[in-house]
């Protein structure tokens, strides 16, 4: 008897629960409460950056004129000089010592050509002994004075006023003319050379958006550039680009650029790297917080609200991307609303309740990157 009545209460419990189960989807729910904003157009400026390398726009490396072993190193890395100045002297004892003899060679030379002019004039001896005495007083003379030459060149003095870089020889060391590496280098640094390179495509569209018909032309256009420091900093002094190579390195496919910058605090070191950065500006441009946006296989949507009360899944177009700003192409106009934050949780069409936020509380007050 309990077996049948359990029989018969199991079917009915399952169904109860199944049509309970039924029912709970079929709840009506509520529009979704979501903050959104009204696009609005916006003068707004991104910078693309480049990896850069720093010299002097004057830089001269020093190397010494003759071989030997350096007995004085007269300045310090980083030392200001003047043109002339004595940076390194060479041991010259053996150089003396040759100057002694070819000196002595000159004296004997010299008697040669004084013993042998009285007896020309008295036909003793033909001229022609004269002539070849003298030619060897000429010859010893030079030697002696390539000799002393030498001598002076022991003495290694700064062929520019500037910064004395990496002393990379000191006391004791050997050295010669055809040291691959110099002395040192002394570069002057009131301004500085900042090279750095874009890839063909940015190349060409740097060119495209510059306006001037020559390249001569659109270098004088260009934007003034600016400079992080390797520590992060922003350089305070803006900079110009002064050449472009035209030419893409089939090794890298890039272009090389240089630019020049002032350098009155001496900020800049010749060697040194930072990141060129290069303005790009949008004039009255639509933009929206990043915040509204979905990625979907590349492809980049926001949902926009129609009629303040459904929210409707867009495609648009993305022209760049600056500090939580989205630039749009295309997609949206000036005066649209979209919904800015949660847009992860919506579906297409979706009922919502609408909370209207400025697009600065969104993503900030929006000001200049760079601060004089």
């Amino acid at each position: 008897m309990r077996t049948q009545v359990l029989s018969i209460l199991l079917p009915a419990a399952v169904l109860l629960a199944s049509c309970g189960g039924d029912r709970a989807p079929q709840r009506h729910m509520g529009p979704t409460l979501v903050n959104a904003v009204e696009v609005p157009t916006r003068t707004v400026t991104s910078y693309a950056s480049y990896p850069a390398s720093m010299e002097g726009v004057v830089s001269s490396a020093i190397r010494p004129k003759v071989s030997g072993y350096i007995t004085q190193v007269n300045v310090d890395e980083g030392q200001a000089v003047k043109e002339g100045e004595v940076l390194f002297r060479l041991e010259t004892a053996s150089l003396s010592e040759d100057a002694e003899a070819a000196m002595a060679n000159v004296n004997a030379a010299e008697v040669e050509v004084a013993r042998l002019r009285p007896l020309v004039d008295k036909g003793i001896v033909s001229e022609v002994q004269l002539q070849t005495a003298e030619a060897r007083l000429s010859q010893a003379k030079a030697t002696h004075k390539s000799i002393v030459a030498n001598i002076g060149y022991a003495t290694v003095r700064s062929s520019i006023s500037g910064n004395v870089g990496s002393i990379n020889y000191r006391e004791g060391a050997l050295v010669s003319p055809a040291d691959p590496t110099p002395l040192t280098t002394v570069s002057k640094v009131d301004d500085i050379y900042v090279f750095f390179a874009m890839n063909e495509g940015e190349y060409i569209d740097i060119l495209r958006t510059t306006p001037g018909e020559k390249l001569s032309d659109k270098i004088n256009n260009f934007p003034e550039v600016r400079l992080r420091l390797i520590n992060g900093d922003i350089y305070p002094h803006a900079g110009r680009i002064e050449t472009v190579t035209g030419q893409v390195d089939p090794r890298t496919g890039t272009v090389s650029f240089r630019a020049v910058f002032p350098n009155p605090e001496r900020l800049l070191s010749h060697g040194g790297s930072g990141t060129v950065l290069i303005p790009r500006t949008y004039e009255d441009v639509p933009v929206i917080p990043e915040s509204a946006t979905i990625d979907r296989q590349g492809r980049i949507f926001v949902y926009a609200v129609h009629g303040d009360t459904t929210a409707v899944s867009k495609s648009i177009e993305v022209k760049d991307r600056i500090d939580g700003l989205i630039v749009v192409g295309d997609g949206l106009k000036p005066g649209d609303v979209i919904v800015a934050r949660g847009s992860q949780n919506l579906r297409d069409h979706a009922a919502v309740n609408v909370v209207m936020l400025p697009l600065d509380s969104i993503v900030g007050a929006i000001e200049p990157v760079f601060k004089q």
